[in-house]
């Protein structure tokens, strides 16, 4: 993998724990997210944030190192209590609350109108209702609250079993419902942006940002990368300017969304 980024500068104490932009594969999730705390938060005075499935704090504790108040509600005892140790071992216990939950049940977990900013990365996959688990998310945002939404893409999924040699099999995760290529398919379901964008829309959030994730990062030889000087940091250089932009974003193994309730 690529050698880690600078993490963001610290707005309440310095972390220790290695931020979201540490990877190629989240570089870009963390700068919206920096972007969007920066213009909320101006005077950092912390945000309420909820990260839905956030497991063992891989967001959440970053976010909480930068002086903001982190809620993690995940159906797992075993990543909750990883994530406390995380968080102790950051001397950020006071500032990550882990709670055991599923989606559905955010507005009784944390409350109705109690996020500024809602987390919510490879969760709507696995669950079995979407809307409802969108509704639960619009729920607990206050008004005009941001949600970053992260899915698996439909169109990453083709494109790969094309080029892996089954084009069978991308033509399944073509035509399926859910984007499932076969029965030995680990995803459940994968998205397009136009069924993000009906499934936002139909629980009071707007769309404000869409961009790619791993647009051609997971398409790369690591071997390559070690190999080359230099070729890390192109590719990250790389991964931020096609992250935005038609139609590489729309092959990108995962699509994030920045949405806002209205």
């Amino acid at each position: 993998m690529p050698p880690a980024e600078p993490s963001p500068p610290a707005r309440a104490r310095p972390s220790r724990a290695a931020g979201p932009a540490s990877s190629v594969r989240t570089a870009v999730v963390w700068e919206v997210l920096s972007a969007v705390l920066a213009e909320t938060d101006p005077a950092g005075n912390g945000l309420d944030v909820l990260d839905a499935g956030g497991g063992t704090g891989g967001f959440a504790v970053p976010l909480a190192a930068v002086g903001h108040r982190v809620t993690v509600v995940d159906p797992s005892p075993d990543s909750l209590a990883a994530l406390q140790r995380r968080a102790a071992e950051n001397e950020l216990s006071g500032s990550v609350v882990g709670r055991q939950g599923e989606l559905a049940d955010l507005p009784d977990l944390i409350g109705a109108a109690s996020a500024d900013l809602v987390l919510c990365h490879s969760v709507l996959e696995v669950v079995e209702d979407p809307a409802g688990a969108l509704a639960a998310v619009a729920a607990v945002l206050r008004p005009g609250g941001r949600l970053s939404l992260l899915v698996a893409n439909r169109a990453a999924a083709v494109l790969a079993r094309a080029v892996a040699g089954h084009p069978d099999e991308a033509a399944r995760a073509l035509h399926h419902p859910d984007g499932q290529w076969g029965s030995a398919d680990g995803v459940r379901r994968r998205f397009t942006s136009e069924q993000l964008a009906r499934l936002l829309q139909a629980t009071g959030l707007e769309v404000e940002q869409l961009h790619g994730v791993r647009v051609v990062a997971d398409l790369v030889p690591s071997a390559s990368l070690d190999n080359e000087p230099g070729a890390a940091a192109a590719l990250l250089s790389l991964e931020r300017a096609l992250s935005d932009r038609e139609p590489f974003r729309e092959i990108a193994t995962q699509l994030h969304v920045l949405a806002r309730l209205r």
